[in-house]
């Protein structure tokens, strides 16, 4: 018999080597400007076609998750649409990246937190792309403070406007235009589940999405739409280095079992799952992708 030929696993950064590259970046921070820069390539990811002919709009695909969702869906076969808001940088990059596996890549620079650009969003991806199988809510915004009492008002709404204003606008464009078979794959968090003390406004949105994912899921469950949710643990990206106290940094991801934090490719073969066939008896789930992050004690 022919031998098979594997892929070696990448080398996955430790805990105490992400102490030793601790960066502090001003946000919104670039992936482009990280110095230990966030796995997201799928180097050793092995496609199978799961979603030739499909179109996929991913929200804050400029860097991170999102990218690294964007060239997993690319690699399988799929169109890509990516939304961001600031990184114009981070955002030709991951174009540059969909667009080497060979599928087109819109780029769309818009305001999840508007209505209207959300509609745009998806009206645009139809005109260009010609259609939209797959949403993905992605797109989020977090900023950590030590005392809950001075979190600024302003922040608290920008995170509510983003991380479920935002989901709720982007599922009202899409669904008209989505049929059976295709899907919406939110992004939540375990500390919406488990709680955080320095980003209580953040997790409270992060607790929302896997509300509206279930929701979303019973009320679209006769069309043959199906609405899951990937749950993160600690997962390496340009948010950390920009929003959480160096303190945090340094031992980020130190707390689940793995001992490390996650990598944005990591998270990607989850959200084929959820976008491909086979997921298709999978709906309101909350997918976790932790390291094993189970609870608040650590």
């Amino acid at each position: 018999m022919p031998t098979r030929k594997t892929t070696a696993p990448p080398k996955r950064p430790t805990a105490a080597e992400m102490k030793e590259h601790a960066q502090k970046l001003p946000y919104p921070a670039k992936q482009a400007d990280m110095k230990f820069q966030p796995q997201s390539s799928l180097d050793a990811y092995r496609a199978a076609g799961k979603l030739e002919g499909k179109v996929a709009l991913i929200t804050g695909a400029d860097s991170g998750i999102g990218r690294a969702v964007a060239i997993a869906y690319a690699k399988e076969g799929a169109d890509v649409a990516i939304l961001f808001n600031e990184n114009q940088e981070d955002a030709q990059e991951t174009k540059r990246l969909v667009e080497a596996e060979g599928r087109k890549c819109q780029v769309l620079q818009l305001d999840v937190r508007d209505r209207e650009q959300a509609f745009q969003a998806v009206r645009r991806v139809r005109e260009e792309l010609g259609g939209l199988n797959i949403l993905v809510n992605n797109a989020a915004f977090q900023m950590a403070q030590e005392k809950f009492e001075d979190i600024p008002e302003a922040q608290i709404r920008r995170a509510f406007d983003t991380n479920i204003m935002g989901y709720m606008w982007m599922a009202q464009a899409a669904i008209p235009h989505l049929k059976s078979g295709d899907c919406i794959i939110n992004t939540g968090s375990i500390v919406g589940i488990v709680g955080i003390p320095i980003l209580v406004d953040y997790a409270c949105t992060k607790a929302g999405i896997h509300a509206l994912t279930k929701s979303l899921a019973l009320y679209l469950g006769e069309r043959d739409i199906r609405v899951n949710c990937v749950v993160p643990g600690p997962v390496w990206t340009p948010n950390i280095v920009g929003t959480m106290p160096r303190s945090e940094i340094e031992k980020f991801g130190h707390e689940v079992a793995l001992k490390r934090p996650g990598q944005p490719e990591e998270l990607a073969p989850a959200y084929v799952l959820l976008a491909s066939q086979d997921g298709s008896f999978m709906t309101g789930a909350l997918v976790h992708v932790t390291g094993g992050k189970l609870s608040s004690d650590e």
